[in-house]
C-alpha cells in the first residue's frame, strides 16, 4: 500500500507547561508536537540503545503482574482476529513485568521472536516512580480539572489495528519510533469495523490490514485512505488528537515505550455514549425506515442540537431531564432508566 499523501501537521518549539491543549483539541484535527518530550530522562535512556532502555525501565517494576499480549511470528506483529473471526490471533497473559522485559531483551536480534505487547498499563500502579522520569508537566487548565489517565505501552515491533478511543489522546513517543495512521470519525463505514462482541482490547477494530489492504473484500477502504493522514514520531515527539479519531499504531523498532494521556472534559457523572450505542442497537436499528427517520428528528432536537433549545420554552421548574445536567440530574436519569430496564 502506498503511504497516505497527507502528513499530520507539525508544531515546533512548544513547552508542555504552556501548551494550549484544549485549543488544539478544539481545532478538531491531529497535530505532532515535535520534540516536546525530548528532554525527559526516559528519552535519554532510550538513545543509549534498546538493551539499556530495558534495564533502565526495570528499575520501576512495582512487582504487580501486568497484562501482556503475545503473538507468534506468523501474525506479523498485528494483533487482531484469527482468519474466521472465531477468536483472536494472540494469547492474553498475566505475569511479572520483569519476565516480559527479559523476553523482549532476549529477542532484540531474533527475527523469529514472539511479538509482545504490554498495553494500557497504569504507570502509578505498575511502574511507581516513572512519572517523575517520563511524564510531561502539562499546565493546561483542562488537564488540571480533567486529570488524564496516564498509561505505558511497551513492546517490540507490534501493530495496534485501526481503532478509536472515547477520550482525547496525547501519545508520547519516548523509546523507539512509532507511526500513526489516522482517519477522521466520518470514515467509520469505510473502515469495516469488526465485531462489537469480540475485540482485541475492548475497542472495536478495523478488519482491514493497513499493510496489505484487500480492496476486493473491502472496496470502500480506498475512500478512507483519501482522508487518512500519517504521523511519523521520533523519540520525544507527542501526537495529540481528538476522541473518536481512528488510528493504526505501528511500533517500528525492536523495543518501544510510549506513554499516553487520555482525558475527557465531560463531568464524571456523564455516561459513556458507547452504552447509548448498544441500547440504540436494541431499541432503534430494526424499526421501519420511516420510524427511524422520525426518531432521527427527535434525537436532533433533544440530543444533537443546542442543549438549551428543547427546554427553553418551559418554566425552569418543569424542565426535568431537559434542564442542564448535574450530578443529581444524572442520578435521576439513571434511576429512571434502571426502572424501565427492570420492568
Amino acid at each position: 500500500m502506498a503511504a497516505p499523501l497527507r502528513r499530520t501537521r507539525v508544531i515546533e518549539e512548544l513547552d508542555a507547561r504552556t501548551l494550549p491543549v484544549a485549543d488544539l483539541i478544539a481545532e478538531g484535527t491531529p497535530a505532532i508536537l515535535r520534540g516536546i518530550a525530548g528532554d525527559l530522562p526516559i528519552v535519554a535512556a532510550g538513545r543509549q540503545g534498546a538493551a539499556h532502555a530495558i534495564e533502565w525501565l526495570r528499575r520501576f517494576d512495582g512487582g504487580r503482574p501486568v497484562t501482556a499480549y503475545v503473538g507468534e511470528p506468523v501474525i506479523g506483529g498485528r494483533f487482531g482476529y484469527n482468519d474466521d473471526l472465531s477468536g483472536l490471533n494472540f494469547a492474553r497473559e498475566r505475569g511479572p513485568l520483569g519476565d516480559y522485559l527479559d523476553r523482549l531483551r532476549d529477542g532484540l536480534d531474533d527475527l523469529e521472536a514472539p511479538y509482545i505487547y504490554i498495553g494500557s498499563t497504569d504507570i502509578d500502579q505498575y511502574l511507581p516512580g516513572l512519572r517523575e522520569e517520563a511524564v510531561l508537566p502539562f499546565g493546561d487548565p483542562q488537564l488540571a480539572t480533567s486529570r488524564p489517565l496516564v498509561s505505558a505501552w511497551i513492546g517490540n515491533r507490534t501493530i495496534a489495528a485501526t481503532h478509536y478511543d472515547m477520550s482525547n489522546n496525547m501519545a508520547s513517543c519516548l523509546v523507539g519510533r512509532r507511526r500513526f495512521t489516522l482517519f477522521p470519525p466520518a470514515q467509520v463505514a469505510n473502515l469495516y469495523p469488526g465485531p462489537l462482541d469480540l475485540t482485541p482490547a475492548g475497542q472495536v477494530v478495523s478488519m482491514v490490514d493497513l499493510r496489505a489492504p484487500d480492496f476486493q473484500r473491502f472496496p470502500r477502504f480506498e475512500e478512507a485512505l483519501e482522508s487518512a493522514e500519517v504521523a511519523e514520531l521520533e523519540p520525544g515527539d507527542v501526537l495529540i488528537y481528538p476522541a473518536l479519531w481512528w488510528h493504526n499504531v505501528e511500533a517500528l523498532d525492536a523495543f518501544n515505550i510510549m506513554i499516553n494521556y487520555w482525558w475527557n472534559p465531560s463531568p464524571a457523572y456523564v455516561d459513556t455514549p458507547q452504552n447509548t450505542l448498544l441500547h440504540a442497537l436494541l431499541s432503534l436499528r430494526d424499526r421501519p425506515a420511516g420510524e427511524k427517520e422520525a426518531w432521527r428528528h427527535l434525537f436532533d432536537y433533544y440530543v444533537f442540537g443546542e442543549p438549551e433549545r428543547a427546554g427553553a420554552h418551559l418554566p425552569p421548574a418543569a424542565r426535568g431531564a431537559l434542564a442542564p445536567l448535574d450530578d443529581m440530574g444524572a442520578r435521576r436519569l439513571r434511576a429512571q432508566l434502571l426502572q424501565r430496564f427492570n420492568r
